[in-house]
């Protein structure tokens, strides 16, 4: 059990897996102290969400940040590359302002490679839900990429609950990610549906 002491960053709605890239804009006081502990230790941040009563999921994903600015403004602009899930020992206090955990680093870095879920299902649902948002995507992109990248990218970019990001995200076999991702769409064009019935 191999075990680490990082920087948290609570962000509801922001979900990283390992492999993948997360772009952030860091402006607030305690997460610019954040970037620059990070930046002098090891560049690591964990990502995660809190609950509707303020405390902390227990499961993140931690990245490293391989990139950074430092803008007008006194704002940083980072991309952290996700490296591994981890699951949340002890909170710590920091003079910052910001916050550390003791974790635990988790071991589902599985890979699958023989895929079951319906990618062009998949695909056509994710179509759809861009439309009804008014969302601008690069579909010709998403046609070409593999089956890994198209199911995380799906899960990170799309405005699911935090709720849902999150059982995303502890859902480590990528094959019934992507069966998940296919029953949230046929859940929230409904959701949205309703509610514009509603006004």
């Amino acid at each position: 059990m191999k075990q680490l002491s990082i920087p948290l960053f609570p962000l509801n709605g922001a979900i990283i897996f390992p492999g993948t890239n997360l772009p952030l804009s860091i402006f607030e006081e305690r997460y610019l102290s954040m970037v620059d502990y990070a930046l002098a230790t090891e560049r690591l941040i964990g990502m995660i969400q809190s609950s509707d009563k303020g405390s902390l999921f227990s499961v993140g994903c931690f990245g490293k940040i391989n990139s950074f600015n430092e803008t007008v403004g006194n704002r940083y602009i980072i991309n952290v590359l996700g490296k591994h899930y981890f699951k949340i020992i002890k909170h710590k206090k920091t003079s910052k302002n910001f916050i550390k955990a003791d974790i635990e680093i988790l071991d589902q870095q599985k890979k699958t490679f023989d895929y079951n879920f319906d990618k062009k299902l998949l695909i056509k649902k994710y179509k759809n839900f861009i439309k009804d948002i008014n969302a601008q995507i690069d579909f010709e992109i998403i046609d070409k990429i593999s089956n890994e990248e198209l199911v995380k990218f799906i899960a990170m970019s799309c405005p699911f609950s935090k709720e849902d990001k999150q059982m995303l995200l502890e859902t480590y076999d990528l094959n019934d990610m992507g069966n998940k991702l296919v029953s949230l769409f046929e859940f929230y064009p409904t959701a949205s549906a309703n509610k514009k019935s509603l006004n």
